[in-house]
């Protein structure tokens, strides 16, 4: 009989422009579809931001760029970005998103092209945030900068 602790399930942390308001609408959406509670959250613009991603070498500062950090409280973090961040998400939020993973069959600078387009024009397809996102009480404990006080 195996007397281990239980592992805790890995989380992941997705970082996005807090300022966007297709991105605000992408962190509703996993909210929305993350059954199992895997992701937290963090605007690129805050420092619980920095300090997750600067040691991985991901930049804050590129607010054109998401980022996932995979399981980012364990031994292994790994870090993805743009298209692969993306893809990560669609597979961890379970089907039918999962599907996505097809996509996986061209070449990578091809899917980051695509997000390229995507991000030059978020600001046009949902525009600029009109204000910050209230998470339910319910999910407050996911978001790392909840209690942060925005710069603007």
């Amino acid at each position: 009989m195996d007397r281990r602790a239980p592992q805790a399930k890995p989380l992941h942390l997705l970082l996005y422009d807090g300022e966007c308001g297709f991105c605000q609408a992408s962190v509703q959406f996993v909210l929305a579809h993350d059954r199992r509670r895997r992701f937290q959250f963090a605007a690129l613009q805050s420092a619980a931001a920095a300090r997750a991603l600067v040691p991985l070498g991901g930049r804050p500062a590129d607010l054109t760029t998401f980022y996932v950090i995979e399981d980012h409280r364990g031994g292994r973090p790994r870090l993805y970005d743009r298209a692969g961040a993306a893809l990560f998400v669609a597979r961890e939020i379970g089907l039918p998103w999962s599907l996505a993973a097809i996509l996986r069959v061209f070449p990578r600078p091809w899917l980051d092209a695509a997000y390229g387009v995507v991000a030059r024009h978020r600001l046009r397809i949902l525009g600029a945030a009109e204000s910050c996102v209230l998470p339910r009480p319910e999910d407050r404990d996911r978001f790392l900068d909840a209690g942060e006080v925005s710069p603007r």
